[in-house]
């Protein structure tokens, strides 16, 4: 019943999402557009969750915010609350959608263009694409996940109230990683 209604909701929240993008005027934007809602390509790259620019953790070296957390980010985390479209920024193939670890419930996808690999972390258990399956640039791929999930076997990841959590996190949010030639890049490379 509960899997019933979590799909109710992600559906609602997705219908709204499609309906405000294809409403939504275009607009011109320098590195953040000038409603905040996104940063710029020059690669032609979507902003994987529009109308969230807050960045909690950039990446490179930092302290480890969580047990089981690297202390070298292999990309940028973008606050957002539970239940936030993710889009895929490219043309390409899913090559990734389950549990990731660390990342939680992750999608990784291969961009068809070129040499880039691309994970999206700590999403929904309920995703809207699975392995070997083609995406579009702004497609909707998932949802930000919560911060505590179960039924996962031998999850090592809790919280301090030792429940466990959507991989290495302390809350909401999307962690998203660039990979190219297999090695982790600064997103923020690709955005102007």
């Amino acid at each position: 019943m509960n899997r019933f209604i979590y799909s109710y909701f992600s559906s609602i929240i997705f219908l709204v999402f499609l309906i405000a993008t294809i409403l939504s005027p275009a607009s011109t934007f320098s590195k953040i557009s000038t409603d905040g809602s996104k940063f710029e390509s020059s690669f032609g790259f979507e902003w994987p969750i529009p109308g969230y620019v807050n960045i909690s953790s950039y990446f490179g070296r930092r302290n480890s915010p969580t047990a089981g957390a690297s202390s070298y980010h292999s990309g940028i985390d973008i606050s957002a609350p539970e239940g936030t479209p993710v889009i895929a920024i490219g043309d390409g193939i899913v090559y990734f959608a389950g549990w990731g670890a660390g990342g939680g419930y992750t999608i990784s996808i291969q961009l068809t263009k070129n040499q880039y690999k691309l994970s999206y972390c700590h999403l929904s258990p309920i995703m809207f694409v699975s392995t070997n399956q083609k995406v579009i640039k702004g497609q909707v791929i998932g949802t930000v996940g919560p911060k505590n999930v179960y039924g996962i076997q031998n999850n090592p990841y809790k919280d301090s109230n030792g429940n466990p959590t959507n991989g290495a996190t302390t809350g909401c949010h999307l962690h998203f990683t660039i990979k190219e030639n297999n090695v982790a890049v600064d997103p923020f490379n690709y955005y102007d």
